[in-house]
């Protein structure tokens, strides 16, 4: 099995179908699920909603297509994690190093260019998880980004429960069902990303036959009571799985993606003391006084992550707006 690592994931799948151990799915559906071009193939091909797109490994020929697409357009690698190498283009001029930027971040030399969906509300990112084949547990976050990073397309914030209208949550369920009914998926995690966009559409933005990262599951567990965690560890050892229906929450949760506006060597992160006892669930830091830092530009670049829990949403909001006179990061 594979956490938050997508390059784990087809390895995973083809090692279990060799040895016919336990996994989400067969190595050919993990290898759709992992290739953005792969992926937006199939997902046109059988008819779900799709955003544009078309792969390439040749910058001239995504130079000769600029017209197919309805601009602005979002470049991308095909097999890039934690949003590396991502840039949305609005200027044709501007196309040639946006593409060299994705390359730079693929392993394969291959991108993909598709165009842009304006979001209605917020993107959702969450961990789900399937049963036989069945949607058994299905999740919505609200997703939030740092505008001012110096990739402003790297989650910041998400939130739980999600505020997506039901009717959309539905929506994305049922078709997130008939996915797995596809691809003949079986029993364990998956990380989704969906979202609504302007034009009334529902998406399905990527689904991994993995854990999210920035340790989605682990406050989802937190969150709702239930372990998708240890349902996962015990289906990939084929022990009976612990209960795992429709999630339900009480409260307002979020994780919070620490990160950095500027570059430097960390000199500490501090926490207000009563923010710290009223709010914070937990604490998770990638780095330690000392260490070199970078801005924000990409998962791998931020600092750890901050469970917070407040009564409600409102309040969780409005401890959000202040975050920055309660969490405060100095460099030397």
């Amino acid at each position: 099995m594979s956490f938050a690592v997508d390059l784990g994931v087809v390895p995973a799948a083809y090692v279990a179908e060799k040895m016919q151990l336990p996994f989400q799915c067969s190595y050919k559906a993990a290898t759709i699920l992992q290739n953005k071009h792969l992926f937006r193939q199939f997902l046109t091909e059988n008819g779900f909603n799709s955003p544009k797109a078309k792969g390439y490994n040749n910058i001239n020929k995504a130079l000769e297509d600029v017209d197919f697409f309805s601009w602005p357009v979002i470049v991308k690698p095909v097999d890039s994690v934690g949003s590396k190498g991502v840039s949305k283009v609005e200027r044709k001029e501007d196309l040639s190093e946006a593409i060299k930027k994705a390359i730079s971040f693929s392993l394969k030399d291959y991108f993909i260019i598709e165009d842009f969906l304006d979001t209605l509300g917020t993107q959702s990112s969450a961990d789900v998880f399937a049963y036989n084949g069945n949607l058994a547990y299905p999740a919505f976050s609200d997703q939030f980004f740092d505008i001012k990073a110096t990739n402003p397309y790297v989650p910041a914030i998400e939130i739980w429960p999600s505020s997506m209208p039901l009717k959309y949550q539905c929506e994305i369920n049922e078709e997130l069902k008939r996915l797995f009914i596809l691809l003949n998926v079986r029993t364990g995690i998956f990380n989704v990303e969906c979202r609504v966009s302007t034009n009334g559409k529902a998406y399905l933005m990527e689904v991994s036959p993995r854990g999210g990262g920035n340790r989605i599951a682990e406050l989802q567990d937190m969150a709702t009571g239930q372990s998708l965690i240890s349902a996962e560890i015990c289906k990939a050892v084929s022990l009976p799985l612990p209960k795992i229906e429709s999630p339900s929450y009480k409260g307002a949760w979020c994780n919070y993606i620490l990160h950095s506006s500027k570059p430097g060597i960390l000199g500490s992160i501090d926490f207000d003391k009563d923010f710290l006892h009223k709010y914070v669930k937990d604490v998770f830091l990638t780095v330690k006084q000392g260490d070199a830092i970078s801005t924000f530009t990409g998962a791998n670049t931020s600092l750890g992550t901050v469970f917070l829990y407040a009564e409600s949403r409102p309040e969780l909001d409005e401890v959000l707006r202040m975050i920055n006179n309660y969490i405060h990061i100095k460099l030397k």
